[in-house]
C-alpha cells in the first residue's frame, strides 16, 4: 500500500476533508495531484493562463483518461467516465457518483433570451466531457438535435474568458464558472445539470479507494451543515483574473457527491443515449458489460 493519489475534481469535498483530517483519520496516505502552485493554494488541471486559450480543442475528458491519468481516482462526466471504463482503462466506482450545477449562459445585453433562441448558435463546450452532452441534453426539448450548434472552447476556464471577452455568443458552464457568469449578470438559457462519475485506476488499492470515499462523505456531511464555511475553496479552484472578478462568499456549494450505486440501468441508458446520438464511439475493452466495468 503506497501512497493514494487524488485527483481533485474543482469542487469542495477534497478540500474540506483535508482541512478536517478525515483523510488520515481513515488512515489514507495521499496526495493531490496537481499542476503546480498558485498564491500559495493548489490550483487543478482546470486552471490555465488567460493569455494561452486555444481557438479550438478536439480533446477533452474521456481523450484524457483514455491516456490513464497518472493517479488513483479522479472524476469526469459520467458519460465519459462510462464510456472510457467500457475501453479497459480502469474501473468506474459504482457506490458513489455527484451532481453539479450546470446551465447554458449568454451575456446580459444578449437578444437570445429563451433555448429555442439557440437554434444555429455556437454554444461554447469543451470536447467529450460534461459540458458536451449534457448541452445537448438541456437543449434538445427545445431544439432538434440537428440544429444543436456546439464550439469546442476548452476547459471551463477557457469558456468563460471568452464569454466575457465577448468571443463566445453563449457558453456552457459548470460549477465555479457557473457561479462566476450568474454573480456577473450572465443570463441563464438553459439548466443543465449532470451527473459526475469516478474513475479508479486498474492498480489503485481497493482498501485506500474505500478509505478515500469514506472521507468524502464525511466531507459531504460537513457541507451540507455548515456550506457558507467552505466557499473560501473555491478561489483555490479559479485563476486569479476571474476570482478578482466575484465574492465567492456568494456561490454555492456546488458539486454534491451523492453516495447510492451507479445502476446498472443508468450504465445502460448511458451507452445506450450516446449511441444514439453517434456520439462517442469508441471500441469496447474485451468485456465492457455492466460487471465489468462498474466496481460494485
Amino acid at each position: 500500500m503506497g501512497t493514494f493519489t487524488i485527483q481533485p475534481h474543482t469542487r469542495l469535498q477534497e478540500w474540506v476533508a483535508q482541512e478536517h483530517g478525515y483523510f488520515t483519520e481513515e488512515g489514507l496516505d495521499y496526495e493531490f495531484q496537481t499542476d503546480g502552485l498558485s498564491s500559495g493554494a493548489y490550483t487543478t488541471s482546470a486552471v490555465r493562463s488567460a493569455d494561452s486559450i486555444p481557438a479550438e480543442v478536439r480533446k477533452g475528458a474521456f481523450e484524457d483518461m483514455s491516456n490513464e491519468r497518472a493517479c488513483d481516482v479522479s472524476a469526469a462526466c459520467h458519460w465519459a467516465v462510462n464510456a472510457v471504463a467500457g475501453t479497459g482503462v480502469g474501473k468506474m466506482w459504482g457506490h458513489a457518483y455527484s451532481i453539479t450545477p450546470s446551465g447554458v449562459f449568454v451575456p446580459p445585453d444578449s437578444d437570445l433570451h429563451r433555448p429555442e433562441d439557440l437554434a444555429g448558435v455556437d454554444v461554447a463546450v469543451g470536447y467529450h466531457s460534461g459540458s458536451h452532452y449534457s448541452t445537448i441534453q438541456a437543449l434538445e426539448p427545445f431544439i432538434p438535435f440537428e440544429q444543436i450548434s456546439l464550439s469546442f472552447m476548452g476547459l471551463p476556464n477557457d469558456r468563460l474568458r471568452r464569454l466575457l471577452r465577448g468571443e463566445a455568443q453563449a457558453a456552457s458552464l459548470f460549477g465555479a464558472q457557473c457561479y462566476v457568469a450568474e454573480q456577473l449578470g450572465y443570463r441563464k438559457l438553459a439548466d443543465a445539470t449532470f451527473a459526475i462519475g469516478f474513475l479508479v485506476a486498474a492498480d489503485a488499492d481497493l482498501d485506500d479507494t474505500k478509505r478515500y470515499f469514506r472521507a468524502l462523505q464525511k466531507a459531504q456531511v460537513a457541507i451540507d451543515l455548515h456550506p457558507q464555511r467552505y466557499l473560501q475553496y473555491w478561489t483555490r479552484e479559479m485563476p486569479e483574473d476571474i476570482a478578482a472578478l466575484v465574492d465567492v462568499r456568494r456561490f454555492g456549494a456546488g458539486e454534491r457527491i451523492v453516495f447510492e450505486q451507479y445502476t446498472r440501468e443508468m450504465y445502460d441508458v448511458t451507452q445506450q443515449w450516446m449511441h444514439e446520438h453517434g456520439l462517442l464511439e469508441v471500441a469496447p475493452g474485451k468485456d465492457s458489460a455492466y460487471a465489468s466495468v462498474v466496481l460494485v
